[in-house]
């Protein structure tokens, strides 16, 4: 879709060049703090986001398009937090930068720090501009502040409001010290915290440059027009979509507390140009730390309708059509003091429960699930001068598999563009050795195009204190599913080695407390993709390449596809012919 042309007075060429430069600027701010970041999880990670907000609203008018795509809604209510503070307090000025982490307030987790600051122009308040990165640690009980034992927020770090950093550009050094006494990694976290004010500083001589460049009414036209076009396309895109309410659930493993099941159900009704997502029959606030706020949630839904309707620009606009039920009955609006700090894993499920509805309404659209987990890891231990070492990393896996293709291998999770730190980095920064780092074997849904295939990763432990490690993962229980006849891919697995022996959670995904020595290992083998279409229609020879390549093995070719094959890759077409014959009778 080409979409509506730019109203507001604006000619196309003039909207174009506008739009192109807005996204520049929020390009460079991503890029300044990635640069400058002294946490891998934001320099190699890219676990940051910065954009352009409605002075008014707070809504997101711009973001740079290597920014998370979770943090877009989040951030309309992280700013408008900001706000509403302001209204309360007044005296904004120029100069003025909140800080805050907050997870009710529009944040996420206590990891991801905001800083918020308004662009005046001759004393009136223009937009406002936004950055945030995940700190690498913020106290807590557990390094890294994912905490898959916690029951309150208070067990996964210190909780900022938003508060004043910078009065009028004089920075507030008490707060700073508040921030540095409350990580186990100070030195990282005031890396960060410059490397985002830097990218502040640059973002907002830019938009200065641009505003004196082309006036402050013609930019503002633009970000109306490109308000108003990404509410255009995203009701033609419903619109084509048949009306009905089209239901669709899919489960955590646990909370981390209760062994139990927690549901993400989905009640998804299109009429006309607009569409209602309702979460109502989801399961109640839970004890443990997946629970989400409500802004996180509704965050999730746009990354999903996103990766559907892939030309809508990343602009608040496109929500305007779409109404939430997220009632806070349910763990998907939860208040404070609700442990939130694995809301990756609840935002991943609720992604994969729109897909799974949107392939109802649209089969020609159905993705398979992708794998589902960040499976965020925390190992910590002490250097030899006393100094805290914390690695946290996320791990990738396979995504589904789609009509035109099969899913990606060894890929990121749907809820953003952020890549894993290599193996190099974690080796360099943090006393672990990688022993192994590979794609898994058979982890892929099947089908006609099959799921992309899960990963092995193994760490062995060097220093000589040893260290403690955490895991807060998904998908131990729960395959991701396929679509259309596909099938699902392989279910999560981590285990670790000492002395003792091997050993893995007694909740599947989740733990806490693992104690390590020198020498001794963890292991982590993640989901594969769901399938898309008929296995037994997948082509002999796309079969056999996967044997070839060593992600398939015979035995796999032979029951989940109908294929007979041996270990060199060679097809037995008359066996392959009667074996797919009998399954299809």
């Amino acid at each position: 879709m080409t979409g509506p042309a730019p109203a507001h007075g604006l000619d196309p060429v003039t909207f174009a060049i506008l739009t192109g430069r807005l996204e520049q600027i929020a390009d460079e701010m991503d890029a300044t703090l990635y640069r400058s970041a002294f946490n891998p999880i934001i320099a190699e990670a890219r676990d940051a986001c910065h954009g352009l907000y409605h002075a008014e609203s707070g809504a997101t008018l711009v973001q740079g398009q290597k920014g998370l795509p979770i943090f877009v809604g989040a951030m309309a209510f992280a700013v408008r937090a900001v706000i509403d503070r302001v209204a309360r307090e007044g005296g904004l000025a120029a100069g003025d930068t909140f800080l805050f982490n907050d997870p009710y307030l529009g944040g996420t987790h206590l990891n991801d720090f905001r800083l918020v600051r308004p662009l005046m122009r001759e004393g009136r308040l223009f937009a406002w501009l936004a950055s945030v990165g995940h700190w690498l640690d913020i106290g807590g009980n557990v390094p890294g502040g994912y905490n898959p034992s916690a029951t309150e927020s208070f067990q996964e770090g210190v909780t900022i409001p938003p508060v004043r950093l910078f009065r009028a550009g004089v920075l507030q050094q008490d707060i700073v010290d508040i921030l540095a006494a409350n990580s186990r990694v100070p030195r990282s976290n005031w890396g960060d915290l410059n490397g985002q004010l830097n990218a502040l500083d640059l973002g907002e001589r830019r938009f200065h440059a641009l505003l004196d460049e082309y006036g402050d009414a013609t930019v503002a036209a633009a970000l109306d027009a490109a308000t108003a076009r990404a509410e255009a396309l995203m009701r033609a895109h419903i619109a084509a979509l048949p009306d009905g309410t089209y239901r669709f659930e899919d489960h955590l493993d646990n909370d981390g507390i209760v062994d139990a099941p927690l549901t993400i159900a989905l009640d998804l009704t299109i009429a006309g140009e607009t569409m209602r997502l309702d979460f109502s029959r989801s399961s109640p606030p839970c004890r443990g730390p997946v629970n989400i706020a409500r802004s996180t949630a509704v965050a999730a839904c746009y990354v999903a309708l996103k990766h559907v309707f892939t030309d809508v620009p990343a602009n608040a606009g496109c929500l305007n059509p779409i109404r939430f039920e997220i009632p806070d009955t349910t763990f998907l609006g939860a208040a404070a003091p609700r442990p939130v700090a694995g809301y990756t894993e609840t935002i991943l499920r609720m992604i994969g429960v729109v897909f799974g509805a949107l392939a109802a309404a649209a089969p020609e659209r159905a993705t398979g699930a992708p794998f589902g987990t960040i499976n965020a890891l925390s190992v910590a231990g002490h250097r030899p001068d006393g100094q805290r070492w914390v690695l946290f990393s996320f791990f990738g896996g396979g995504l589904g598999g789609s009509p035109a293709s099969d899913g990606l291998n060894h890929a990121n999770n749907p809820i953003s563009t952020a890549t894993m730190p290599p193996a190099e980095i974690l080796e360099a920064a943090h006393p672990v050795m990688v022993t192994e780092w590979a794609l898994r074997p058979d982890s892929a849904g099947p089908g006609r195009n099959r799921g992309g295939f899960g990963a092995c990763y193994a760490f062995e432990i060097l220093d000589p204190g040893g260290a403690e490690a955490a895991l807060l993962g998904e998908r131990g229980r729960f395959a991701p599913f396929g679509v259309a006849g596909g099938g699902a891919g392989a279910l999560n697995r981590f285990a670790w080695q000492d002395g003792a022996g091997a050993h893995a959670p007694p909740m599947a995904s989740k733990i806490t407390g693992i104690r390590l020595g020198r020498g001794d290992r963890l292991r982590l083998e993640t989901p594969g993709g769901g399938g898309w279409g008929d296995p037994l229609t997948r082509p002999e020879e796309a079969v056999a390449r996967d044997v070839r390549r060593g992600l398939l093995t015979p035995a796999a070719a032979r029951r989940d596809y109908g294929v007979a094959i041996d270990a060199a890759g060679t097809v037995d077409a008359a066996a392959t012919a009667a074996l797919r014959a009998g399954r299809s009778a």
